[in-house]
């Protein structure tokens, strides 16, 4: 298992997406997979970075470990912020258009619909969003 801590800054987008990447690579990962996993990543990412903290920045562990055949990439994000389970919320309506639709929830829908398993859970103070994809 690797891990990386780092300070949740979007301006950290870029080490973070470097860090999970390399080691999709080194697996050999596919490129459909690695695209998906990037735009989870991302939306995860820059969710807590600008809400977990509120005003202040704080800071966000990201592990990532590989189990399973097919082989499975297990990527999860800790960050002592609010409390906050983006999966309890209902998923949008996608039937409507862009404009009936209300604003927000559209990541974390393409988060679900993306990634094999997705979790959310809240524990010993953290809130851990883990997302799981089988890569090969």
């Amino acid at each position: 298992m690797k891990k990386l801590n780092i300070e949740a800054r979007t301006d950290n987008l870029r080490e973070v997406l470097g860090f999970v990447d390399v080691l999709l690579e080194e697996r050999e990962c596919g490129m459909k997979p690695q695209m998906q996993i990037d735009i989870a990543v991302e939306e995860i990412f820059v969710n807590i970075a600008h809400y977990a903290y509120g005003d202040k920045v704080g800071n966000a562990r990201i592990t990532v470990d590989f189990e399973g055949d097919p082989l499975s990439v297990v990527i999860s994000f800790a960050d002592s912020g609010m409390p906050y389970d983006p999966l309890a919320k209902e998923d949008p309506d996608i039937t409507l258009s862009a404009k009936e639709r209300p604003i927000g929830g559209l990541g974390i829908y393409m988060v679900k619909k993306s990634m094999d398993e997705v979790i959310y859970e809240h524990k010993n103070g953290e809130n851990i969003f883990t997302l799981k994809k089988r890569i090969h």
